[in-house]
């Protein structure tokens, strides 16, 4: 399957969020396993029992759960995205674990083709930010999990950086171009706007409060908050910046690529300037990245 033939979170999974940049991913790929590690910690599996990964993606928590359940244990894999689904099931097949996996095609909210009391353990990561109807999908969590189980999920909360201050694009500061980045920030809203998006509408309390509200008595929360320059990040001398991976990486399935917006809301004489203005930044890492990110671990009793 061509990346033209994928779905648009296949797409972005496989391709659009590192914009092609191999390097890039092994960096991502790094981080990512230890958001994986966390949170396959917190669900505190065991030989022979079953998990849901839900929104599972590319499956990175599902594949890394295989090894704790055991032989005889069962991965079930579920997304909204085929063609994910598609992904891991040839994935699966390859590592000659297609025995012990299931996939399913359902959304966050709605587990109906799961039934009640037959999961061990739930696992998301970055899942209920795509969600409206986030109370509906931590009901369908509770209800799908045996007395005992567990739910464990990594989200980030988007409220702690966005909306950036007016003159600050992806952490950069671009006061000098601010009339040109603010036709850029236009289209964007038309897209995902600040106000209205799932991702912008929670933060840690609300997780707590929906795990409560669908039933569960024993809630844990971590929040990780960093505000950090681009220069000091821990992996810094891992990835050299590079202009076109900027250009080409979207931060999210919903939203265009740097490129595709430029293209989309700017003359050639704007493009090149917001280009002269940012790409000296982007290269010398001159951002500040500011990150709030939560762990909840919950059991249903």
């Amino acid at each position: 399957m061509t990346q033209s033939t994928q779905d648009r979170w296949a797409q972005w999974l496989l391709q659009r969020r590192h914009g092609g940049d191999v390097e890039k991913l092994r960096v991502m790929l790094q981080s990512l396993s230890q958001i994986r590690d966390k949170v396959l910690q917190n669900a505190r599996l065991a030989q022979n029992e079953t998990l849901l990964d839900v929104g599972c993606g590319d499956g990175l928590i599902a594949f890394g759960a295989l090894p704790q359940v055991g032989e005889h244990g069962h991965i079930v894999f579920s997304d909204i995205s085929q063609d994910l689904l598609g992904h891991c099931e040839s994935l699966a097949q390859q590592m000659g674990v297609l025995d012990r996996c299931q996939f399913v095609c359902t959304p966050a909210d709605d587990l109906s083709m799961i039934e009640t009391n037959l999961i061990d353990a739930v696992t998301t990561r970055s899942v209920l930010i795509y969600v409206r109807a986030k109370q509906q999908a931590f009901q369908e969590f509770y209800r799908v999990l045996k007395p005992g189980g567990r739910l464990s999920i990594f989200e980030p909360i988007n409220r702690f950086a966005y909306p950036e201050p007016p003159h600050i694009f992806s952490g950069y500061d671009v006061t000098p171009i601010m009339t040109t980045t603010h036709k850029l920030l236009a289209v964007y809203e038309r897209y995902q706007s600040c106000e209205t998006d799932p991702m912008m509408d929670f933060d840690e309390r609300d997780l707590i409060a929906l795990a409560e509200k669908a039933g569960f008595a024993e809630v844990h929360l971590e929040l990780q908050v960093e505000i950090i320059p681009g220069k000091f990040e821990r992996d810094a001398d891992a990835q050299k910046p590079n202009w076109e991976t900027f250009l080409r990486s979207s931060p999210n399935p919903l939203v265009p690529t740097a490129e595709e917006i430029m293209n989309e809301a700017l003359t050639d004489y704007e493009a090149r300037q917001f280009t002269t203005h940012l790409r000296p930044l982007v290269e010398a890492k001159q951002y500040v990245r500011r990150s709030a990110l939560t762990y909840l671990w919950a059991v249903k009793h």
